[in-house]
């Protein structure tokens, strides 16, 4: 075994602590070569996945298309409304390019909006994830209307990119607004008391500001800077219905 090879090899040069440090190395490198209960090789040292821009945006594509056949028609205002979304993102030439595979997109019949979120949910962080459900969520309302269909699906959607139903609902009710949609938002009962509403106001700010996701697209950042008027807004109904000051 080559971890008692080294093991040996640094006692010769180094003592206990090298002989320590040969077993330590050669460990990994056994479990690098040899093989796993499974029968197959443990990849200790296997490269990471390179992802691409190419990649997300193929993969959001997709979660547009899902979002826009949702209700059974594929509505010309929420395509423009993905058009502009990546010419706001990546100009003009890029964005045209990008739309010809688009269009291929949305004539399958099938997408596995599952196999694309383990994806994304392996690539992004949590704060990217709550600004591309904020995306999704726009699309659907840029005729005007989400609707039910188009709801459920990106609740679907939220749950493989494992959101949870609190911020789901949160960010739903930025576009449905209900009697008690401000509360929602700031992810409290209608029950709260005043110092609660303070304190989720403040956590809901720090989740949603746009410095978390500034390492994403301008436009992206821009959507953040929307969920987090909405937050504020949501903050200022509820001080102003309660007296708050």
């Amino acid at each position: 075994m080559i971890k008692w090879f080294a093991a040996v090899l640094g006692y010769i040069f180094f003592r206990f602590p090298g002989a320590a440090l040969g077993f330590i190395v050669g460990s990994l490198i056994d479990a690098s070569t040899g093989k796993n209960s499974n029968g197959g090789f443990k990849a200790i040292f296997s490269k990471e996945q390179t992802v691409t821009p190419a990649d997300f945006e193929l993969n959001l594509l997709s979660l547009s298309s899902i979002v826009i056949k949702a209700d059974g028609v594929v509505n010309q205002t929420e395509l423009d409304y993905v058009r502009r979304y990546f010419v706001s993102a990546y100009g003009k030439e890029r964005a045209n390019a990008t739309f010809r595979t688009f269009n291929e997109i949305i004539k399958k019949r099938q997408i596995s909006a599952h196999r694309i979120c383990l994806f994304i949910s392996q690539h992004t962080q949590y704060p990217a994830r709550l600004q591309i459900l904020h995306f999704l969520f726009g699309i659907a309302n840029s005729d005007g209307h989400v609707s039910e269909a188009e709801a459920k699906e990106i609740q679907s959607i939220a749950g493989f990119l494992r959101i949870t139903v609190r911020d789901f609902e949160s960010i739903k009710a930025m576009f449905f607004k209900t009697g008690d949609h401000a509360y929602t938002i700031l992810e409290i009962d209608k029950s709260a008391t005043d110092a609660e509403v303070k304190k989720a106001f403040r956590t809901m700010a720090k989740k949603y500001h746009p410095d978390k996701v500034q390492h994403m697209d301008e436009v992206h950042v821009k959507g953040a800077e929307a969920k987090f008027r909405e937050v504020q807004k949501a903050y200022d109904q509820i001080k102003k219905e309660r007296g708050m000051s």
